[in-house]
């Protein structure tokens, strides 16, 4: 069967973790998700970069991806180089060295009626 499924580049133009939320932590944190699927047969080493309107970019953030597994990476939790700031708009390019599936969720729990937005990222010629 072959599992081969994916791009090696991906882009999500819009990204945005709210200040605060009003959820029970740490389900209802509101929080951006990339959904990453790795269906090949090798590991996936990801990188992601972070780029804002008023600043120059920062990344890459590494990742690593087992094979034929998916793992949900909370742009929240990623620190190293370093935090990504809450309340700025910020867009994303994420790269890998196989191909992959990368899917956006965001959810925003800062009123009581959470909100889920989840969208295809934009695939790379790669």
């Amino acid at each position: 069967m072959r599992t081969e499924i994916g791009k090696k580049e991906w882009a999500i133009a819009e990204g945005y973790i709210p200040k605060y939320g009003t959820g029970k932590e740490p389900e209802f944190t509101s929080h951006e998700t990339a959904c990453i699927l790795n269906a090949n047969e090798q590991e996936a080493q990801v990188e992601i970069f972070i780029y804002f309107s008023d600043r120059d970019p920062i990344g890459p953030y590494k990742v690593t991806v087992p094979a034929k597994r998916t793992r949900h990476v909370r742009f929240n939790d990623l620190n190293d180089p370093e935090e990504i700031p809450r309340g700025t708009d910020y867009a994303s390019i994420i790269r890998s060295d196989v191909p992959i599936v990368v899917q956006h969720t965001r959810l925003d729990s800062r009123q009581a009626e959470n909100a889920l937005l989840t969208t295809m990222a934009f695939p790379g010629n790669q």
